[in-house]
């Protein structure tokens, strides 16, 4: 899940509770309409320059970016192999990223159906309902974000994993 792209949704969340509020400050505010299509394409274009100005600062710096899976070789010197490749350097930062679990519809019936968090950034329109499943902090974002935007929002948790 993209944290930059968390952070602006859960600021636009945030701006709807101070709209909701004005009232009780003495502002009048007639009704407003939020419109999910505005911030998404304001948020994606804002990560994506953010996401260039990062990638050229570590060009400048000449720091060579390798993506694909890659792991640890036993050379003497530290050294990473990628796609069949190695690479040797006195410093290797290694960013795993990562890729959420998804169940099938199997072992959870209608798993397919859902989506990851990842999804959540995709949509096209705020969903008039929603259910997000799991207690985790991007879940209750998650949650909190669509419910104050406006979406008749559930989250679901497994009572035995409750801590």
């Amino acid at each position: 899940t993209c944290s930059l792209c968390g952070q602006v949704m859960w600021n636009t969340a945030v701006h709807a509770e101070f709209v909701h509020d004005h009232a009780d400050y003495g502002f009048e505010t007639p009704g407003f309409k939020f419109n999910w299509r505005t911030i998404k394409d304001k948020r994606d274009a804002y990560v994506r320059r953010l996401n260039d100005i990062y990638e050229n600062n570590v060009k400048k710096a000449r720091i060579d970016i390798i993506r694909g899976y890659g792991k640890f070789t036993t050379d003497p010197e530290p050294t990473i192999e990628v796609e069949g490749k190695k690479y040797t350097a006195p410093h290797i930062l290694i960013a795993t990223g990562g890729r959420p679990a998804v169940p099938s519809d199997s072992e959870i019936p209608g798993a397919s159906l859902g989506m990851t968090s990842d999804g959540f950034f995709d949509l096209e329109e705020l969903p008039r309902r929603s259910v997000i499943v799991g207690a985790g902090y991007i879940a209750v974002e998650i949650v909190g974000i669509l419910s104050t935007l406006g979406s008749k929002s559930s989250l679901v948790i497994r009572h035995d994993k409750v801590v």
